[in-house]
């Protein structure tokens, strides 16, 4: 299986394509107007406490106050570098650790998304390319995509001797100036998580990444003591070199930029951090837009549909809603060639590739709810619930999934970080208010009836106007007219009409004159 990622830069946006073997998986989208907050470390100021909830609001300097659980927040001693996590502050009300006015260093982990504000933590991580920072923790964790438990063991010695010997780091210390900084192995700075990344990585690249991890942070530390609070005391990288760092492994075979500039600067980058990549890296100039390659214009304009249409002839009907989504998996066409059992399993097998590929297509996440049609056969269930967890192992995104409940659903969890696709390229419809239905003009014309009655009831006027879209207009004067004949007999007033090209269904005024 290969790799290419297609990356197509403007001025007002960046996207990112993922696709394996020529089919679109993953996309990524960073709006320069609206550049995503997640990883970005903040000093802040807690302004609202809340103990029934074991929560506090943090004022971020954003419209939004961001949002702090007790589980996210860590205390350290930063005499003794040792830390309590939220196992241990459980016992505790959080009004008992923090206080409103105090100012503390928190990271985003979640984007503000519909009406809530940012998700914070005080747990800061520092990612680069092979290695994760934990500040003022002793843990040395290695992914769990490295299955060699050799390797496992060669990549935890190289950390452990990197902490046991003396390092001397340069921090800016602002205006220019530089502070050699040494880190004695007693001082326990922090700990480093190995990412996937970092498998068959020689010392010396997970040295350097060590050194530039120690040399951001101590940056950080200088910055943060001296900046008062609401303030931004680190920024994570753009969207395009968060793909160099996050994205790239072994089975990348190609990386193709359609911005001159913006190859010019992943190449920099790819020389000091992944130089094993420099040629794979290409300047498109083609004449076709690159998005256009793959047909991937197409899927993207699909992934904001309601409805997948699956090879077979089946489909799946995608809602999100903001407490979860959901998916109901359809026959539709599909009629197979044997037996109705075997339609149904090889339509859910299908579903259950599709549904993988479409949670990372439209970065669906929180909870969701699958509806595969009903078996009879335990095995074609289990069959088809193991297709899917293979299928999601690729997902960059935690991805938990449940065995089939008693009514016959799946249900899973996906770790939800940033807005989803819809959420970034559309909004709520001004027509229908978010429903996605209309009232009907039949509806509509009964409405208006009860409030003529209400409104001759209360004030006063020889005749009415009633102002509506074309199509109630039409339905009153025509199938309605009756109905129009007796209430102006019975209100003792004449009723007239008016369009109003601007108004939507469901708009309408009554004018008594």
């Amino acid at each position: 299986m290969s790799e290419e990622i297609l990356i197509n830069v403007t001025p007002h946006e960046t996207r990112v394509a993922v696709l394996e073997n020529g089919v679109l998986q993953d996309v990524h989208i960073e709006r320069t107007r609206k550049r995503g907050l997640v990883g970005n470390i903040i000093k802040g100021r807690v302004y609202r406490v809340l103990p029934g909830m074991q929560s506090a609001f943090v004022d971020i300097g954003l419209e939004r106050t961001g949002f702090l659980h007790v589980s996210d927040l860590v205390e350290s001693d930063e005499d003794l570098e040792v830390e309590s996590v939220a196992g241990d502050l459980a016992e505790n009300s959080i009004d008992t650790l923090l206080t409103e006015g105090q100012e503390l260093l928190v990271q985003v982990v979640k984007d503000p998304i519909g009406a809530k504000g940012a998700r914070l933590t005080t747990r800061i991580s520092i990612p680069s390319r092979y290695l994760v920072f934990i500040p003022n923790h002793s843990v040395i964790g290695v992914s769990q995509r490295i299955e060699d438990e050799a390797e496992r063991e060669r990549l935890r010695r190289v950390i452990t001797h990197y902490q046991a010997e003396e390092q001397q780091v340069a921090l800016g210390a602002g205006g220019g100036a530089t502070v050699l900084h040494t880190i004695k192995p007693e001082a326990a700075r922090g700990g480093f998580i190995i990412r996937t990344a970092a498998e068959s990585a020689d010392e010396d690249e997970l040295y350097r990444d060590m050194d530039f991890l120690l040399k951001l942070w101590g940056s950080i530390s200088i910055r943060a003591k001296n900046t008062y609070a609401p303030a931004l005391i680190h920024e994570d990288l753009p969207l395009v070199v968060r793909t160099m760092r996050d994205l790239t492994h072994g089975e990348v075979e190609k990386i193709r930029i359609d911005s001159k500039e913006t190859y010019k600067r992943v190449m920099e980058f790819s020389k000091h951090f992944i130089p094993d990549f420099l040629g794979r890296i290409e300047y498109y100039s083609g004449e076709r837009p690159i998005m256009d390659l793959y047909s991937i214009e197409d899927e993207l304009q699909k992934s904001l549909e309601r409805k997948v249409q699956l090879k077979s002839g089946g489909h799946l009907v995608i809602d999100q809603t903001e407490a979860m989504t959901t998916i109901d998996v359809n026959t539709g066409a599909f009629v197979g060639h044997r037996n109705l059992e075997e339609t149904i399993y090889k339509t859910n097998l299908e579903a259950a590739q599709a549904i993988a590929k479409q949670l990372r297509l439209r970065n669906l996440g929180g909870i969701i709810i699958i509806d595969f049609i009903d078996m009879q056969e335990q095995e074609h269930a289990r069959q088809v619930l193991r297709t899917l967890e293979k299928r999601v192992e690729k997902d960059h995104s935690r991805v938990t999934i449940s065995e089939f409940t008693s009514l016959g659903l799946v249900q899973l969890t996906r770790k939800r970080t940033r807005e989803s696709m819809e959420q970034i390229l559309c909004e709520p419809c001004p027509t229908c208010n978010g429903r996605g239905s209309m009232k009907t003009p039949e509806t509509v014309c009964y409405e208006i009836f009860r409030e003529i009655l209400r409104e001759v009831r209360q004030f006063d006027g020889s005749k009415l106007l009633v102002i509506a879209a074309q199509s109630i207009v039409d339905m009153l004067t025509d199938e309605e007219s009756a109905s129009v004949a007796e209430l102006e007999e019975f209100i003792g007033r004449p009723i007239t009409f008016q369009v109003e090209p601007l108004y939507i269904r469901e708009q309408y005024d009554i004018v008594l004159l």
